[in-house]
């Protein structure tokens, strides 16, 4: 049984940062897609980040536009999780934060980013994210 776990969700003033963690456990996820949502009081979830491979050891991270400048994605395979480093933090960043994966298509590279829902068929609990003003 796949599971994504993330943690590192906290309560943070703005301006301030934080690293959210994802671990995955039941399959590798080695050269496939591994990103994160997030879903705001009232709003939909949304797509923050995430990687796509480009072959051999390469990673290619791509943003939201609300992420980009802000926020780092960034993997380890050997552990088999996937990392977000938030920082400037601003009230509007408070949600709950949810790690993807996906195997969808099988393990290729050069395959476009992925940033919709349907496109990951792996999904973690969610972390909570409180920025306060």
């Amino acid at each position: 049984q796949v599971q994504l776990v993330e943690s590192g969700g906290a309560l943070v003033q703005a301006g301030g940062s934080m690293r959210l963690s994802c671990v995955a456990s039941g399959r590798t996820f080695n050269g496939y897609a591994m990103g994160w949502f997030r879903q705001a009081p009232g709003k939909d979830r949304a797509f923050v980040a995430t990687t796509r491979w480009g072959g051999g050891s390469q990673y290619y991270a791509d943003y939201a536009d609300s992420a980009k400048g802000r926020f780092t994605i960034s993997r380890d395979d050997g552990k088999n999780a996937v990392y977000l480093q938030l920082t400037s933090l601003k009230p509007e960043d408070t949600a709950v934060y949810y790690c993807a994966a996906s195997d969808v298509g099988g393990r290729q590279s050069g395959i476009p980013t992925r940033i919709r829902e349907i496109e990951y068929n792996y999904w973690g609990q969610g972390t909570q994210v409180t920025v306060s003003s």
